[in-house]
């Protein structure tokens, strides 16, 4: 990346996103971050229409146009045991709703070679139980992903990126909790944040519209009933 490029991270305040930004940063580029955290940063909360035009308006004011465009915020995870209605619609606002409004606000000011990066998840194609929340929004924005990307078409390349187990403690895990990742370990949040910083170069000019799971292959490993071990007991809650 030559020259003072512009990136926007959506939940760039922990985790993931504070991995993602600070990458950028190391490579010279101005980060615009917005979270609920507070923090040295655009304080908002995405699933609010005026929260979203008044940070892209700060953010156009400020540099008249962006490079990169990370969907990272996380939404609401709850099952359908005890997520309401409310819940659900502020989950997908935040998961889907907020990444297409982003899209469509700095629409007329993506620069030439910009990318967008939406984060979903693993669990936008397998699920653990009560989790509908989290993985609706998870698999609206993979699906966002190929649309938006056909409607750029020419102008702004867009993918997205499907973690697998992040830890954001960088916790080195053993025994089974490695093993079931045919890469043998638990993922960190710079095993996204490299894959950010490749989809958003050059070197990746030939990619739009795709999702790469960044999982350690966990969602490529069969397991079956009795299979290395594993018992399937759902009466006792695995």
């Amino acid at each position: 990346m030559n020259g003072q490029k512009i990136a926007v991270v959506t939940g760039g305040a922990n985790g993931i996103g504070k991995c993602i930004a600070d990458e950028f940063r190391k490579k010279g580029v101005k980060i615009y971050v917005i979270d609920k955290a507070e923090g040295d940063h655009f304080v908002g909360d995405i699933s609010d229409k005026e929260v979203l035009e008044a940070f892209a308006k700060t953010v156009i004011q400020e540099s008249e146009g962006i490079d990169y465009l990370i969907n990272n915020a996380l939404p609401l995870m709850k099952g359908i045991d005890e997520c309401s209605y409310e819940e659900f619609q502020y989950a997908l606002a935040v998961g889907v709703t907020a990444p297409f409004y982003l899209a469509k606000l700095f629409a007329p000011y993506f620069h030439a070679g910009a990318s967008i990066i939406n984060i979903s998840s693993s669990r936008d194609r397998m699920s653990q139980p009560q989790t509908e929340s989290y993985t609706a929004a998870k698999g609206g924005i993979s699906a966002l992903t190929h649309a938006l990307a056909v409607s750029f078409a020419g102008r702004v390349r867009v993918n997205s990126i499907s973690p697998g187990w992040i830890d954001t403690e960088y916790k080195a895990y053993e025994g089974p909790d490695a093993w079931q990742q045919p890469a043998g370990r638990v993922g960190n949040p710079m095993d996204i944040a490299n894959t950010v910083m490749f989809l958003c170069s050059d070197k990746a000019g030939f990619i739009t519209g795709e999702n790469i799971c960044v999982d350690g292959g966990m969602t490529k490993q069969m397991i079956y009933h009795e299979d290395h071990g594993w018992i399937y007991a759902p009466d006792e809650g695995f």
